[in-house]
């Protein structure tokens, strides 16, 4: 495919048209494994960034460049869908290791009314769009696309400054 090649030279034109003529097949890809719009949403953007930036590394010998889109895209998909189980059930473990255990409920309460306060305080350390982005997303359970809605933003800018927040977010509160 002619775009694939320009878009290796770096034509972001080229790019927009491949995008363009790929994104639903992959989309449609993403949320059969996903099935979930916003996830399949994001894997595809995930997926064609890959691609943007192997574009160079097709070979047509191997295989059509669908498919080789596709194959990104199965990949990432199965990928986040492995990531969302293994993290379930870390979850449940951790829940069925400390069910049963006593807690100390006055120093829980304490502890977790700190956090409330660092967590806040570093919140009030991001700019404006960050910390509409973060609190709309974790707060109020909104999806990416639903918080540039809210925010009148474009859908890429929200990603970008949510993952700038966040990371500002873990440095300020010293997590690794």
């Amino acid at each position: 495919m002619d775009h694939l090649r320009r878009s290796a030279q770096g034509d972001q034109q080229a790019f927009a048209a491949f995008y363009d003529a790929v994104a639903p097949r992959a989309y449609g890809l993403a949320l059969r494994v996903v099935r979930d719009r916003d996830l399949a949403a994001d894997v595809t953007q995930e997926a064609l960034l890959d691609a943007w930036r192997g574009a160079g590394g097709y070979r047509r010998e191997r295989g059509s460049v669908i498919g080789w889109v596709c194959s990104i895209t199965h990949r990432r998909a199965v990928d986040l869908v492995r990531s969302t189980q293994s993290r379930r059930d870390r979850e449940l473990r951790a829940g069925a290791a400390s069910f049963g255990r006593d807690h100390d409920d006055v120093s829980e309460a304490v502890t977790d009314a700190e956090d409330r306060g660092r967590v806040a305080d570093c919140l009030g350390a991001l700019t404006a769009l960050e910390h509409e982005a973060v609190t709309a997303a974790y707060y109020g359970g909104l999806s990416y696309r639903e918080v540039a809605d809210r925010l009148g933003a474009k859908l890429a800018t929200v990603k970008s400054r949510m993952r700038t927040g966040l990371h500002r977010l873990l440095d300020c509160l010293g997590v690794e």
